[in-house]
């Protein structure tokens, strides 16, 4: 009986050992393309929310803020030097590196359709080969429009209209003979106010909260890219630093919080429509044939430009992972 005391001394000391030091919660800095309060990125916040309630202390994500902190076009290769742990960006600024990642915007599936088809992991494997980066998953869904301070009643009608773009309509802009002017959402509405501009190409989220109704007279009805081109990416480096169940555990909730993701923008989009027209917006259309023209112009015209970059191989290729 008197070895117990020093048994059970030793027995603390092994457990001790053993257990080895506490793991510490990963915290990961994320930024926005963006203003993180703009209403386009609800998904980002949201799904920023469930990750940290799903994961605390094992992984943090704090969402700091948007393009005051890295200039928008310089996020990615704020991402890809590890500058950035993680970003919540657009495919159409990485034309010159990852130009199959316009095909986000042309996708004709859905999310979780994109994961079964093979697209997803595709894109992933260009993402890490070319950007040092982890493409984790879509946090935003809307269609694009364009938005006139007149009302055309033909495409002849946007001839001229000088229009706030971001490189995603630049060509379908050009085809109709107006005239792309590049500016981050920020400056959109000193632009319109300024008469800068004459327009602008945007989903529907936020027209009216961000005041560019009230010089807005009408909206093109005839929504195109539903997809969007909006998604959450790591830095390769810090993907693989964090462990297998981690990475496990945050991909499968990118995955349930994908479809909800949906949900919300397709309640949300409706939402807006009642509020653009109590601000009186119209929404317009043209002819049948117009608008046939209009919506094979937009997809065909990316399409073809992207033929340019990467083959015709490459783009039968993505159009069959994208449902087109």
């Amino acid at each position: 009986m008197k070895k117990l005391p020093f048994l059970i001394g030793a027995f603390a000391v092994a457990a001790m050992l053993n257990a080895g030091p506490a793991l510490a919660e990963t915290t990961l800095k994320a930024i926005a393309f963006i203003p993180k309060t703009h209403p386009v990125m609800w998904g980002s916040r949201a799904w920023t929310d469930e990750v940290n309630a799903a994961m605390e202390g094992d992984l943090k994500i704090d969402y700091v803020g948007g393009p005051e902190i890295v200039p928008r076009f310089e996020q990615h290769e704020a991402v890809k030097s590890g500058v950035l742990d993680m970003a919540f960006i657009v495919g159409s600024d990485l034309q010159d590196r990852i130009p199959e990642a316009q095909a986000m915007v042309l996708s004709r599936l859905n999310p979780s359709q994109e994961r079964e088809s093979g697209f997803f992991d595709y894109l992933d494997g260009l993402f890490q080969e070319r950007m040092n980066t982890k493409l984790i998953g879509r946090v935003q869904m809307s269609a694009f429009y364009l938005w006139t301070n007149i009302v055309p009643t033909k495409l002849a009608d946007l001839d001229g209209l000088k229009m706030r773009t971001a490189a995603l309509y630049d060509r379908l802009m050009k085809h109709y003979g107006m005239i792309p002017v590049t500016m981050n959402s920020p400056e959109v509405y000193t632009a319109l106010e300024r008469g800068v501009v004459d327009g602008f190409g945007w989903p529907n989220t936020g027209v009216v909260k961000l005041g560019w109704a009230k010089h807005i007279k009408a909206a093109i009805d005839l929504p195109f890219f539903e997809w969007s081109n909006l998604y959450a990416v790591m830095n390769l480096d810090k993907w693989n630093g964090l462990g297998a169940a981690t990475q496990q555990k945050l991909m499968d909730i990118t995955i349930a919080f994908e479809p909800k993701m949906v949900a919300y923008y397709r309640g949300q989009e409706a939402k807006e429509w009642e509020a653009l027209t109590a601000a009186g917006v119209q929404r317009v259309k043209f002819s049948d044939a117009e608008n046939e023209d209009y919506l094979t112009t937009a997809y065909g015209l990316e399409w073809t430009a992207l033929e340019g970059k990467i083959g015709a191989e490459t783009v039968a290729h993505l159009k069959s992972l994208t449902g087109n």
